[in-house]
């Protein structure tokens, strides 16, 4: 199925993180939080504003975006669990090689 969002909305799939701790303690399914980190699978062309022109989103396809815990809503599409969120609840887009843990 395919699935276009409408305005400054985005559709944002998940990137789970590591199962086990730095000291190779596994964690159970049960006390993992939510990652607040994903990949935008697609884009809505962008918000209005006064004059009624079309304001592009700055996030793209493909970038990997930090949002916060409470972001967005869960939806199911084709089986696989993802989030629609409007472009403001992205936090900031990561850079190739750049590693952030989210603080709990």
């Amino acid at each position: 199925m395919k699935f276009r969002p409408l305005h400054d909305r985005i559709l944002v799939r998940r990137i789970e993180s590591d199962e086990r701790t730095k000291g190779g303690i596994i964690i159970p399914d049960t006390a993992k939080e939510k990652p607040q980190e994903g990949e935008v699978i697609a884009a809505g062309p962008g918000a209005r504003n006064e004059a009624g022109e079309i304001v592009a989103l700055d996030v793209t396809v493909g970038d990997r975006v930090l949002f916060g815990k409470w972001s967005g809503t869960e939806i199911r599409i084709d089986g696989e669990d993802l989030l629609i969120m409007k472009e403001s609840d992205v936090l900031g887009i990561l850079q190739a090689g750049a590693a952030v843990k989210a603080a709990a």
